[in-house]
């Protein structure tokens, strides 16, 4: 008997839709910073003072444009050379999309929490660290699956190790928020560290993947 051949589709409509949900995930950072204008208009309050309140805000809103850009980029590079999905692929898709979605509201909760509030930062940095960690899934999955890409075993090593200096250095600035209280969010700048984790996890996976 014959094995049971998993049923693929066009992946043009599935690229769109991504790239639909990252827009939305991009517009909806702004929208909190948009209604507090008009509250700080209300209030009698000049631009120095919105600018002075809103500090926070405004921080967490740069840092997860770019954070949700860069995870857009990621993604595109990676579906460039895909040509098929199949129903377990868009479930990932799908769960790594609910991860971008939960974006804005964990920087709401960046934004506008206390700098001492832990869960906060948990909550933060602990919603990117589970988008780089599906975005290793999906490529994971698309890895097993060669008939749904044109992807090399070279683009594929860099991709993972990529995925992975993403997700080892979340965890890290996880663990320094934690234990260094004062650090804040600025542990995050650890992942400009990417980039020579990336090549140290290369030279690794070159014999094993």
């Amino acid at each position: 008997m014959a094995a049971e051949t998993t049923v693929s589709y066009a992946a043009e409509r599935p690229k769109a839709f991504v790239d639909a949900v990252i827009a939305i995930a991009l517009t909806l950072l702004i929208l909190p910073l948009m209604e507090s204008v008009g509250d700080v208009a209300a209030a009698g309050e000049n631009t120095l003072s919105w600018f002075e309140d809103h500090r926070g805000q405004l921080v967490s809103f740069v840092l997860s444009f770019v954070l949700i850009a860069m995870f857009w980029m990621i993604h595109h590079q990676l579906f460039t050379g895909v040509h098929r999905v199949t129903s377990p692929l868009l479930w990932l898709l799908g769960a790594w999309m609910l991860t971008i979605v939960w974006l804005p509201v964990a920087t709401a909760i960046a934004g506008h929490m206390a700098d001492s509030d832990l869960l906060a930062r948990g909550v933060y940095i602990g919603s990117l660290t589970c988008t780089a960690i599906l975005m290793l899934v999906v490529r994971l999955y698309l890895r097993a699956r060669p008939e749904l890409h044109s992807i090399g075993r070279a683009d594929f090593v860099a991709g993972i190790s990529l995925d992975l200096s993403l997700v080892f250095l979340f965890l890290f600035a996880l663990l320094l928020t934690i234990a260094f209280e004062a650090l804040g969010y600025w542990a995050l700048v650890v992942t400009v560290f990417s980039g020579l984790v990336q090549r140290l996890l290369v030279r690794a996976l070159r014999r094993s993947v």
